[in-house]
């Protein structure tokens, strides 16, 4: 039966690029939190520089009060003193001011990572299985690691590198226009001018080198870590030189595109320097040509002097300053449009708390339900099915028959395309994503473990849970006497995935933690496959005990485990095309009265291990098709 459905999209919509402003926008108001904090800084920022440029005035009322002759009696009696306390007053003004800055903008700054650091934390949490499926660890971490760094850099260059040589230039052009010959001002400001257009235009272009830079880093990176990851998989396979080709591949293609970008700051700075010591010459031959003229004062060129240091110093850095803004918004921009991936899942404005009325647990309802991970892919063909409160149902099939995308439609990791899926007569799509998974419990067929401890990876299942709760999981779920053999105990680290265990350990601290978490519906996603038989036999008896309370989903791997499910459903490519109790199925005699048969016939031969459902249903498939 075909239905129709919507188009799903096959992978999350990429985000929109956004412009320097658009980022600096989703910036300021992180800021702005505190704008008080904000105002005074710029206050003490304003405070420094007109001290800083009040020092050069100074030292030109000094040189202009020395021009005596040192034998003059006088001369000492004349020392200008206060103007040297002045002089001195300033100096340290202008420290004082730059760290009462720092001090009350520090936090600030430090907010703002922090609180953008957490928002993007937990809106990736918020983000599809699709997403998470799609990503690339190792380039993730790396962009989310440089846009934080790029946040700092960016507050502490534009606000207290730009902005401030802004001010100085402002006040000194001022001072020179309504002091001195109007050619002291157009130097200075034609200088400023071809100055800052040749290294915003220079730096502009050099961008895309940084851009590449970051590009194939990342890259690297992600092959790197992808590597380390699956280091068992490279030794299994002899692959170490394999990966550290294409590892080096990456890093041969940063280093060229490195030296690019070097080379093209070489040809910025010489630019710059160009620029810098033409300008400077010429304010130079007009102070002295003032002197000589009698219409300027020793005082006075020392002045434009020091003005003129003072100016070209911080300028010269301006291309350093001005490329890492860009790369700071560069790598800001690629932090924030993390934020701009959709959630595709997402709570309705009227959802509300999942409550399951039954104490065994909630009724659920699957019911005409059609879904497909991608749009030309169907997976699930109308559906349909219930699970009574605190009843057994189990599923059987072949690999990619849709088995488990049942128990990821129950968490809501993707949405239907048709039909509805319902808890105790509450829609999913009504329902908060929180109270639905904290209702509802998973022992995985494959068990992936935190890089921690035992008792931290069993007690995920509720955090907080005491050291004796988290043994008597542990003792429910047969890994108790293991965890004692340890050197360490429950403080034992279980390495990278959980791979300082074996598949059955690993397995065992999955039920246990999912025993923790005491959920009302459960889900066995083949969850005794790593199992040796006898510890499978002890551990099914606990599931069967656990499950008696409980609304139970069971995707079976041995049929043996399932004889006693209320219900049995045979899932073929979507469709369910059998279902009843394990009696009912063996009378029926159709596909899984073939499959019972060919376990029953492999158990007679001890030798021959117990057949996968696979392979019951190939046979199967061969005997009724």
């Amino acid at each position: 039966m075909s239905s129709k459905f919507s188009k799903l999209p096959d992978a999350p919509p990429p985000a929109k690029s956004r412009d320097d402003w658009a980022t600096l926008k989703t910036l300021l108001p992180y800021l702005w939190a505190y704008k008080w904090r904000v105002l005074l800084a710029l206050g003490f920022l304003i405070g420094a520089k007109m001290a800083n440029v009040g020092v050069p005035l100074i030292l030109k009322q000094l040189v202009d009060r020395m021009t005596i002759t040192p034998a003059h009696p006088a001369a000492m009696m004349v020392l200008p003193l206060g103007l040297l306390i002045a002089y001195g007053a300033l100096r340290l003004s202008t420290t004082m001011f730059t760290e009462l800055r720092e001090f009350v903008f520090a936090k600030v700054t430090q907010r703002a990572v922090r609180t953008i650091a957490l928002k993007v934390f937990r809106h990736l949490h918020a983000l599809s299985l699709r997403f998470h499926l799609n990503r690339q660890t190792g380039g993730m971490t790396r962009d989310i690691e440089r846009g934080t760094r790029g946040i700092s850099s960016l507050v502490s260059y534009a606000l207290f590198s730009i902005l401030p040589t802004l001010i100085e230039i402002s006040l000194v052009l001022i001072y020179l226009i309504t002091h001195y010959d109007i050619w002291f001002s157009v130097i200075t400001g034609g200088a400023l001018v071809i100055y800052i257009t040749f290294t915003i235009t220079v730096t502009e272009w050099r961008t895309h080198f940084r851009r590449t830079m970051n590009d194939l880093d990342s890259k690297a990176n992600t092959k790197a870590i992808d590597s380390l990851i699956n280091y068992e998989t490279v030794k299994y396979f002899g692959n170490e030189d394999y990966e550290a080709q294409r590892y080096d591949e990456g890093l041969r293609r940063y280093e060229l595109a490195a030296v690019k970008s070097q080379t093209s700051l070489s040809m910025l700075n010489t630019g710059q320097s160009m620029i810098i010591a033409t300008a400077v010459t010429l304010i130079l031959w007009r102070a002295t040509q003032g002197v000589i003229d009698g219409k300027m004062s020793l005082g006075d060129l020392v002045l434009v002097n020091a003005f003129m240091i003072q100016l070209y110093i911080p300028l010269n850095f301006l291309g350093v300053l001005y490329r890492e803004i860009k790369q700071s918004l560069a790598d800001m921009e690629r932090l924030f449009s993390l934020l701009d991936q959709n959630r595709e899942i997402a709570d309705s404005d009227s959802a509300r708390d999942l409550h399951i009325d039954h104490s065994e647990g909630g009724e659920v309802v699957f019911s005409h339900v059609n879904f497909s991970y991608e749009s030309k892919r169907q997976i699930l063909f109308d559906v349909d099915f219930t699970i009574p409160a605190g009843m057994t149902t189990a599923v059987v099939g072949h690999s990619g028959s849709g088995k488990s995308t049942l128990s990821r439609l129950l968490f809501r990791f993707y949405d239907i395309q048709s039909g509805s899926i319902v808890i105790d007569k509450q829609d999913l799509r009504d329902v908060t994503q929180h109270s639905l998974r904290r209702a509802i419990g998973i022992v995985p067929q494959d068990t992936v473990l935190f890089n921690d401890t035992i008792e931290y990876n069993i007690a995920y299942g509720k955090p907080g849970a005491s050291k004796e709760e988290v043994v008597a999981a542990a003792k429910a779920a047969y890994i108790h006497d293991f965890i004692e053999t340890l050197p360490d105990g429950y403080a034992s680290m279980v390495g990278e995935r959980g791979l300082k265990l074996s598949g059955g350990e690993k397995q065992r601290v999955a039920i246990a933690r999912t025993l923790l978490k005491n959920p009302s519906i459960l889900i066995f996603d083949e969850a005794t496959s790593a199992l040796d038989s006898k510890s499978e036999q002890m551990i099914q008896a606990q599931l069967k005990e656990i499950a008696k309370n409980r609304t139970t989903l069971v995707i079976a791997h041995r049929l043996s485990t399932i004889v006693d499910a209320q219900q049995i459903l045979v899932l073929d490519k979507g469709r369910i095309m059998e279902r009843g109790t394990h009696q009912q199925l063996l009378e029926l005699d159709g596909a899984y009265a073939q499959m019972w048969q060919r376990q029953q016939n492999r158990q007679e031969q001890p030798d021959s291990p117990e057949p996968s459902v696979d392979e019951l249903l190939d046979s199967a498939d061969e005997l009724v098709g």
